[in-house]
């Protein structure tokens, strides 16, 4: 195991690796930059375990000679499973499958909770420290090298634990342990019961996904002015988490012929299905009837507006992981793969920009109704782009004009 380490926050800058497994080279597929959790999707960043097959996570369950804990190691893993593995099934469309390892015990760290100073903006030596210990306490108990994902589940009510500091660190210098790298892991300090779907968030970083919050400088303030409810590494509470499709294209979810880049001048018709529809998964189309003719077509529709930017253009309704949304139509969202994670690598656009909905449920009413909903047209603020939405088929598809130029 090593000892020596330098901890860097989900946040944080990491180098990209050279080993790159190459997209198809779509031309509205942005380049990968050296920003943190790039939003370029033109290759995949191999320092990453990529979620298109059955990957297998070690949930490990720590707790301090200075609390005792009240609840089980089964407790806690029924908090965050299956809803996380739900999830990312659903939104994968059954091409993911993330496959949870608990163990059945605690085991006991060598210092009291309080020693590690437990907290959000955690100092590297003490989450090093922290990092050092648990492996070292657990690496006797479980084989690492089996493993894909790594969580580290501490005590709920140990004196020292804060549950606003669950996040997943990136180790600069790998621990080893069982002849493996671990290269990030999640650390999760949530209560018990905890934050909904927040270990789905963290894991989303886990596969080189970028928070999409916005973290007021003074910690005071909105944070979901960027997204709103509109994606889960917005907001874990979020009414619609279902990933935008831009992140289902990088993640490898959708297929070529699912996103269309629209890249001739004047208008240009198509289909969009709703986003969250898998093949299996009823919509209500137009003539009021469920369908479930859906999940093979078209999800996503690009726009270049620059050399690291587009728009995007998906369909998003009440079903699947959507199926709380505040509002039904064609989402619209500005994307660039020269931001990093935390400063706004996505922003959606708002089609409705003086009103707000779902004040009493939504993590940012200003963004509950965004999308262009049907028989509405919308010209994108600072771009040549608009966006008609002209009807609904039969089996809950979208029909769509998006004009450039």
């Amino acid at each position: 195991m090593c000892t020596t380490m330098s901890a860097l926050a989900a946040t944080s800058m990491v180098s990209v690796p050279s080993g790159a497994e190459p997209f198809s080279a779509a031309p509205c597929a942005l380049t990968r930059t050296d920003a943190h959790h790039s939003e370029g999707l033109d290759t995949w960043n191999a320092a990453y375990p990529r979620p298109t097959r059955s990957l297998d996570a070690v949930m490990v369950f720590l707790s301090f000679p200075d609390s005792h804990p009240l609840t089980t190691p089964g407790e806690l893993a029924a908090d965050h499973f299956p809803a996380t593995s739900d999830f990312f099934r659903q939104a994968s469309y059954g091409r993911f499958t993330l496959r949870p390892h608990a163990l059945s015990r605690w085991i006991r760290m060598p210092r009291p909770s309080t020693a590690y100073a437990i907290q959000r903006d955690w100092t590297v030596a003490h989450r090093a420290a922290y990092l050092r210990d648990a492996l070292a306490v657990t690496d006797r108990h479980v084989d690492f090298s089996r493993y894909d994902v790594v969580y580290f589940v501490a005590d709920p009510d140990a004196p020292g634990v804060d549950s606003d500091a669950t996040k997943v660190v990136n180790l600069d210098t790998p621990l080893r342990a069982d002849d493996t790298d671990i290269r990030r892991v999640v650390t999760v300090f949530e209560n018990h019961p905890p934050d909904r779907l927040v270990l789905a968030h963290e894991t989303g970083h886990v596969f080189d996904l970028p928070d999409l919050y916005h973290r007021p400088v003074d910690g005071k303030g909105d944070w979901d002015t960027h997204v709103g409810d509109w994606d889960l590494m917005g907001s874990q509470f979020a009414l619609a988490p279902d990933l935008f499709g831009w992140h289902k294209w990088k993640l490898g979810w959708l297929e070529p012929r699912q996103v269309r880049c629209v890249q001739e001048a004047g208008p240009v018709r198509l289909t969009l299905e709703p986003l969250a529809a898998g093949p299996g998964t009823p919509v209500t189309g137009a003539a009021g009837a469920p369908s479930f003719g859906l999940g093979r077509g078209t999800k996503l529709a690009v726009v270049r507006t620059g050399p690291d930017s587009v728009l995007a253009f998906e369909a998003r309704g009440q079903v699947g992981n959507d199926a709380a949304a505040c509002r039904q139509g064609v989402l619209v969202y500005r994307v660039s793969s020269g931001t990093r994670s935390g400063r706004g690598p996505v922003e959606v656009v708002d089609a409705h920009p003086d009103t707000e909905a779902c004040w009493e449920d939504s993590v940012y009413p200003p963004l509950a109704d965004a999308p262009v909903a049907l028989g509405e047209s919308f010209t994108v603020p600072g771009e040549s782009v608009r966006v008609e939405v002209e009807g609904r088929t039969t089996a809950g598809a979208w029909t769509v004009k998006i004009t450039t130029g």
